[in-house]
């Protein structure tokens, strides 16, 4: 059981965490050991978030303290609050991907989201949807590679052109 004095600090670690951050990602670790919740820290820590465990009644106590109505009571079982500078979409995939081989165990799970920036809720399945997305890196690589395939194509033909002419000359 939890001083007074505990509560309050939590709810002001949460606060602090809240003004830094452009993300919140809620999460069930219900089963998860002890060292695959450290390596989840540290990964969180490697996009400059961190990970909260936080009752679900001081962490509505300091959402509201930051302008947000939510009740944090309809999440379901131990919530892990992850704090992140980093847009909905790199949280989002970083606790995706890392949940990937636990959820065939219902060990981890994706409860939901808040993006502070826009200050909307996101539903497990949007949270989920985003974590599956590929990276901004590899969704411009993949778009470079499709504006140059017309022009291979048209340098190829006009290639085989020019060898076709000095063939029949």
């Amino acid at each position: 059981m939890k001083t007074k004095a505990q509560k309050k600090e939590q709810i002001e670690t949460g606060k602090e965490q809240l003004s830094k951050s452009e993300t919140v990602v809620f999460t069930d670790f219900t089963g998860l050991s002890a060292n695959d919740l450290s390596g989840f820290r540290k990964l969180v820590r490697g996009i400059g978030g961190v990970m909260v465990v936080m009752k679900k009644r001081l962490l509505t106590l300091a959402l509201k303290e930051r302008g947000i109505d939510f009740d944090a009571k309809k999440l379901g079982g131990q919530v892990g609050v992850v704090f992140s500078p980093k847009d909905s979409l790199e949280t989002a995939s970083v606790v995706y991907q890392f949940g990937k081989p636990f959820r065939v165990k219902n060990i981890f799970n994706i409860l939901g989201g808040f993006d502070l920036k826009d200050k909307r809720f996101m539903e497990k399945a949007e949270v989920e949807t985003l974590g599956q997305l590929p990276s901004r890196e590899v969704l411009l690589g993949e778009l470079a590679f499709m504006l140059t395939v017309p022009i291979k194509k048209v340098l190829f033909v006009l290639n085989e052109k020019v060898k076709q002419s000095t063939t029949n000359s």
